[in-house]
């Protein structure tokens, strides 16, 4: 399959924009843009959109768009094809008048035809856009990577929620015919290995990559925990008691008169696990937002007035 020429009898390829994909500005930096991916990718993930094949096809272009705009290399080679073909919609010119071979040849590619049988992205949800521009560099990278996992085993990605990381949790793999049960233990965070000897084709291991889904209670920092807790300015200004959200539920802070607003609080050893010493956890930090009431009873109102009346 080749690219076509204006007036050719089949349709011209279609540009595609990543950016617009992933509802990122073009200059989105890579944080930015990995953010903008895990949110769409929860969004749409097959597993949450059963039997959804729109679901499914936007999952797709999700996941090309972030192929692209996470390598520092294929952005800036596509960032070159949108400036052109920019340049090209802005002179008046029609999408499907676009001079796609003329571009390759003035990039300095010969990538002039792709979806052969010896593609490895033929039917493999890759669209023509992708292939036709970085088709012979993904070929090449995946054979690399094939060199490399006959070397070091394979890779599989898998995803645990916050408390699985927290208590340790089990996945069930089937491979090779065969049926396991791989520990994933307690304290493990996104990017980790858990390696699972002889599992993988060929009888070499099988590297689990832990990806940890967002935990809107807590920030992690290595084994700490970060949360914040509001409570009242009666509180702050009397003090008292106040329910703490922790990993195993809630416990009572105790919060001393004067407290000021912003405070952080340190709980030890409620933080994460250690992967190598369950028993030891790190901690957590507990910063203090006040809550001003917006609405007074006039008797509230007459004690507030009668106390800032009063020198301290």
């Amino acid at each position: 399959m080749t690219l076509n020429r204006r007036g050719d009898n089949n349709s011209a390829m279609d540009y595609k924009d990543y950016y617009k994909i992933l509802g990122v500005e073009r200059k989105a930096s890579a944080d930015d843009i990995r953010k903008a991916y895990r949110k769409l990718a929860m969004q749409y993930h097959p597993d949450k959109n059963p039997g959804d094949k729109k679901a499914e096809e936007k999952f797709k272009e999700i996941n090309e768009a972030y192929q692209v705009l996470s390598d520092e290399t294929k952005r800036a080679r596509y960032d070159q094809l949108g400036s052109a073909y920019s340049d090209f919609r802005t002179r008046g010119g029609r999408p499907g008048d676009f001079q796609w071979d003329d571009w390759f040849q003035q990039g300095g590619t010969q990538q002039r035809g792709y979806g052969s049988a010896e593609d490895p992205f033929a039917g493999g949800g890759f669209s023509d856009f992708f292939r036709a521009i970085f088709g012979e560099a993904m070929r090449s990278s995946i054979r690399n990577q094939a060199a490399q996992q006959q070397l070091q085993g394979y890779q599989q990605d898998i995803q645990i929620s916050f408390q699985e990381a927290y208590e340790g949790t089990t996945r069930q793999l089937q491979t090779s015919g065969r049926k396991l049960q791989v520990r994933i233990p307690a304290g493990v965070k996104t990017g980790s290995k858990v390696r699972v000897a002889g599992a993988g084709p060929e009888g070499l291991d099988l590297y689990l990559i832990v990806n940890i889904t967002d935990e809107d209670r807590f920030e992690r920092d290595g084994y700490d925990l970060y949360t914040t807790s509001t409570l009242s300015v009666f509180t702050l200004i009397l003090g008292g008691e106040t329910d703490v959200e922790t990993p195993t539920g809630k416990v009572k802070l105790n919060i001393p008169a004067g407290t000021q607003p912003e405070q952080v609080f340190r709980l030890a050893g409620r933080g994460m696990p250690h992967l190598k010493s369950s028993s030891t956890k790190g901690d957590l930090y507990v910063r203090l937002k006040v809550q001003i009431p917006k609405y007074l009873s006039s008797k509230q109102r007459e004690l507030l007035e009668e106390a800032a009346r009063i020198k301290f």
